[in-house]
């Protein structure tokens, strides 16, 4: 018991060695490799940084022919923080679990990578420090991001609040899911004042969550309108032809390049937001289109039919 306990304090190259198959393995690592980063679920991590160190290391197939003192025949301990780097800019996260997972998994893409252990630990959250550390092998780890391929591209529609209380609703609804691209509806705040107050960040997350509010009384007007919030979601849905409305706290506030269109910019934000799929237009129904915008935007007037052609 004692020596297990050990191992799993022990630094990731100890737990490959004790664990090692018969068959002879290189090993690469990387000690203790700190980078600051905005991470975390506790809406104390949000909005500041935290040191968060790695430890990996990565078994490789050895050559079955001389090196050659050729960086190019060899899986280079660079590809180990570049994974890191990727991952950590795709997108803000919130779990330790899913950055580790995320970048055992892109250095398993390597061709001679045979395991990855990584461990991730976060510095400045106590005493101590706090963390998690992964075992995967290649055999575990085919991504289904990369076998599923890209989701499909949609279709964007801003609608402001006369054209979601239109009775053209349900005919736009119609003709827009006709032209056969997923839909994704975003929506501005209600004419209803949000709360207002002196703090900043308070406030966006406030002004973020009038959003979502008049976003479920838009999917209240049709059972076709299905509000989600994270991207998995949304690229599921996209998949399976199933329309959206865009509740945008979470993937705003979890983007590592956020907006710089505040919430009360509503049509500003919903075109960054369609920047993210890189969209070659918006359509805006009813509202008044910004001065800049992330992608070129398309206004129909809400008194109007929509015509087929989106």
């Amino acid at each position: 018991m004692s020596s297990e306990i050990r191992l799993a304090f022990a630094h990731p190259s100890e737990r490959s060695e004790a664990t090692a198959d018969a068959g002879p393995l290189d090993r690469i690592s990387l000690r203790d490799y700190i980078v600051e980063v905005e991470i975390g679920a506790f809406q104390a991590e949000r909005g500041v940084t935290q040191r968060i160190c790695f430890n990996v290391v990565v078994e490789v197939q050895p050559l079955d022919a001389p090196i050659d003192d050729d960086v190019d025949r060899i899986l280079s301990y660079d590809k180990v923080t570049e994974a890191i780097a990727f991952e950590l800019s795709d997108e803000r996260l919130n779990l330790l679990e899913t950055l580790a997972e995320r970048v055992a998994e892109r250095i398993l893409l390597e061709p001679q990578a045979m395991r990855a252990f990584v461990r991730i630990e976060k510095l400045d959250r106590g005493s101590g420090a706090l963390g998690v550390e992964i075992v995967r092998a290649r055999q575990e780890t085919v991504p289904a991001r990369v076998e599923e391929g890209p989701a499909p591209q949609p279709e964007l529609v801003y609608l402001s609040n006369d054209a979601i209380a239109s009775e053209h609703l349900k005919g736009w609804i119609d003709q827009l899911e006709a032209c056969g691209k997923p839909l994704i509806f975003c929506v501005g705040a209600s004419d209803t004042a949000a709360p207002q107050i002196g703090h900043k960040m308070a406030q966006r997350r406030i002004d973020l969550l009038a959003i979502e509010q008049n976003a479920w009384v838009l999917a209240s007007k049709d059972d076709r309108c299905v509000v989600v919030d994270t991207r998995t979601e949304l690229d599921w849905a996209m998949r399976n032809g199933q329309t959206c409305v865009w509740a945008p706290s979470k993937i705003v506030l979890d983007a590592v390049d956020g907006p710089s269109a505040q919430p009360r910019d509503a049509v500003a934000l919903a075109a960054w937001f369609a920047a993210t799929f890189d969209a070659g237009e918006m359509i805006v129904i009813g509202a008044e289109l910004p001065q800049e915008a992330s992608v070129p935007l398309r206004a129909i007037a809400d008194d109007c039919q929509r015509r087929s052609d989106p």
